[in-house]
């Protein structure tokens, strides 16, 4: 045991040096840890662990649940999906995959994903089951996209996505043509999801650049104060734009790790509407009228999260090359994949 241990320790903080890009230059992440979660009230019970499941990875991204409760996830430098299965056990879904920065499934159970192939060329398409294989969407306007991040299904298999470094939300219809929905001339939009009703979607701005540490004073210029959201109109597109959750702001992480943006990255929901976004501070869940209820710690910066598991009642979180489950009181929405 104190070997593996120590070949954890040791391929984290090899990953660590290849994600930052820095060999040293900068201090390394923290070696990936349990932590405790907080009490609150019918999300999490107190004293709860946040558990590392899988470490040892150089990037983890786009968790999402199965139908049986498995949950996918993306490892970026292996060019593969992993999956944990509903009794917690990690093991390889898919190899060889191209992208799946983010991940979802439509009404007859195939695996949408975002695509980046070779040459470069980034796509919204199916990838599983085998032989259903096909791009959905591929440009808006004529143009290639500049590059899906993330993505949300909705019950009528049309996919809201963002666009990476623009705060740009498009939105593929089946069997139509891709429509711009949500545009802001300044911001930087990354995570998405929607609401169990479908009524509202939500978006996660954040700042562009990843810091050591960041100056409360550079909020306003850097943006991701706030998590935003849009009301979903009958034909799909989105109107009446409005701050819906201010987040809980953090200025550094341990160790001063070069990775802090203010704002959010991956978001989902649970089963009563309340909203979970991956941040800098943490996991932070916010009511479904935006009303801040607590933050659960994580110990490696989260880049998404996802409920899983069996009755959707484990949250899944990704966070730079590591897997954490907590076991939760919430349920995620059952009604969607994510």
């Amino acid at each position: 045991m104190k070997s593996t241990t120590r070949l954890i320790v040791v391929l984290g903080l090899l990953c660590a040096v290849t994600a930052f890009g820095q060999e040293g230059a900068v201090p390394l992440p923290p070696p990936a840890t349990d932590t405790i979660a907080p009490d609150i009230p019918g999300v999490v019970k107190g004293g709860t662990r946040v558990h590392v499941i899988v470490d040892g990875l150089k990037h983890t991204d786009g968790p999402v649940a199965m139908p049986d409760g498995t949950l996918l996830y993306w490892d970026y430098m292996e060019r593969r999906i992993g999956k944990v299965d509903p009794q917690g056990r990690p093991s390889t879904f898919l190899s060889n995959t191209d992208g799946a920065s983010a991940m979802g499934f439509d009404s007859k159970g195939r695996l949408i994903t975002t695509l980046k192939e070779h040459p470069p060329a980034n796509k919204i398409g199916i990838i599983w089951p085998k032989g259903s294989e096909t791009i959905l969407a591929d440009s808006f306007e004529g143009r290639p996209f500049e590059g899906p991040n993330d993505l949300v299904v909705d019950k009528k298999d049309g996919v809201y996505f963002t666009l990476s470094g623009s705060g740009t939300v498009l939105y593929a219809r089946p069997g139509a043509e891709v429509i711009k929905v949500f545009a802001h001339p300044v911001e930087r939009i990354n995570g998405i999801a929607l609401s169990p009703d479908e009524k509202v979607l939500y978006v996660a701005p954040q700042s562009r650049v990843a810091k050591t540490t960041l100056s409360i004073a550079d909020l306003p210029k850097e943006g991701g104060e706030y998590l935003w959201a849009l009301d979903v109109q009958p034909d799909g597109t989105l109107k009446n734009h409005r701050d819906f959750a201010r987040y809980e702001i953090v200025t550094h992480r341990p160790n001063g790790t070069p990775d802090v943006r203010f704002g959010g990255d991956g978001l989902t929901v649970d089963g009563q509407g309340r909203v979970y976004a991956a941040t800098a501070a943490g996991i932070q869940v916010f009511s479904p009228q935006g009303r801040h209820l607590g933050t659960i710690p994580v110990s490696r910066n989260p880049n998404n999260l996802a409920f899983a598991g069996p009755d959707k009642k484990i949250l899944y979180i990704v966070a730079r090359g590591a897997v954490y489950k907590v076991p939760m009181l919430a349920e995620g929405y059952k009604g969607r994949a994510k």
